[in-house]
């Protein structure tokens, strides 16, 4: 069956660019709101960007089917595949790209070095959905993915930023993040949505039947993605709107780097999946998983370690100023190569 996009997604791209100028606007003409959004923080935990990302990840993981995710971790070759991607070429592919557009510029550096590092737990659920992965498989490769940060997220940022950089001839930094602090993020960012996606689909089922959970309740549900995706955008592109204008050439050279990495990962993760004859559904969640990074914890340390008015901290802002379209962008990338590699098959 043909793939579309429903006519809300299929101008996202719009919508976004509409809020990031609404965002950086507001950053830039109304300094004084960022101060009153960052009063709504707990150590480096933001509660309004908390809140807009918790309710954007809920209906994504409110259609998963639960009971299909014991299977999915017996599929080893979508597992492993997923692992390698995620934690060693996309690493590595981010350090090489910090090192080769930002080796003299220390903080960007490493501010773009957190973020290859922070694989991502929260909005590639939204780019997996619209763009026909598997919800399965995407919410396990997510969960996947949380275990691993937890466990290695502080080894290879010493690694990669302490180590490192200085046999390639430029600046490391002495860092130190605690597993509590990465937890932190995975409960905030993944948990608590997940568990509310995982007792609606529970308990609403048992009461309601499973028609009307998915014909009914999960239709009412999804349009609050998009709002809070766009709500939580204005809200981040606000916090440092004034920064984006007045040096936008340090937003370029961010930039760049991003946008290299997310187009070679997609394809490099899209394309190996090909050829090890993944079906396209659960080919796409392992493309979009390996794409996508958490820029939520990216952004958490970056505050915790260097300060808010870091490079690093500029830098963990400027993530989805580019993921964000480039994502998007990706989406109808995918839906067109799902077209032209997978039209005759049954998916």
């Amino acid at each position: 069956m043909k793939a579309k996009l429903k006519f809300l997604d299929r101008f996202l791209t719009l919508w976004i660019f509409t809020a990031m100028f609404i965002g950086v606007g507001i950053g830039y003409f109304f300094p004084q709101v960022s101060e009153v959004i960052n009063l709504a923080s707990t150590g480096s935990t933001n509660i309004l960007l908390a809140i807009g990302l918790i309710l954007m990840m809920y209906p994504p993981l409110a259609k998963v089917d639960y009971k299909l995710i014991p299977s999915i971790f017996k599929d080893t070759k979508v597992m492993s595949l997923s692992l390698v991607l995620n934690w060693i070429v996309g690493p590595i592919l981010m350090f090489t790209l910090a090192i080769i557009f930002l080796g003299d510029e220390p903080g960007y550096m490493s501010g773009l070095i957190l973020i290859g590092l922070a694989r991502c737990i929260a909005m590639v659920l939204v780019w997996n959905d619209i763009g026909g992965g598997s919800k399965e498989y995407g919410a396990t490769l997510v969960a996947l993915n949380s275990v691993f940060q937890i466990l290695t997220y502080s080894f290879y940022a010493w690694l990669f930023i302490s180590v490192l950089p200085k046999y390639f001839g430029v600046k490391s930094f002495d860092i130190d993040i605690s597993v509590i602090e990465v937890a932190k993020s995975v409960v905030i960012y993944l948990g608590i949505p997940f568990v509310m996606g995982f007792l609606s689909r529970l308990i609403l089922v048992k009461l309601k039947g499973e028609k009307w959970y998915k014909q009914k309740f999960i239709p009412f549900i999804s349009p609050i993605t998009l709002i809070a995706l766009l709500a939580t955008i204005v809200l981040m592109f606000s916090l440092k709107g004034d920064l984006i204008v007045e040096i936008p050439f340090d937003v370029l050279k961010i930039g760049i780097p991003l946008i290299i990495y997310f187009i070679v990962m997609f394809f490099i993760s899209f394309f190996i999946g090909k050829a090890m004859k993944i079906d396209y559904q659960r080919n796409a969640s392992i493309a979009f998983t390996a794409t996508g990074n958490n820029f939520e914890l990216a952004i958490a340390v970056a505050i915790a370690i260097f300060g808010l008015n870091s490079q690093q901290a500029f830098t963990g802002v400027i993530g989805p100023l580019v993921e964000v379209p480039v994502l998007i962008g990706l989406v109808h990338v995918s839906l067109y190569l799902k077209k032209r590699f997978y039209s005759t098959r049954k998916i």
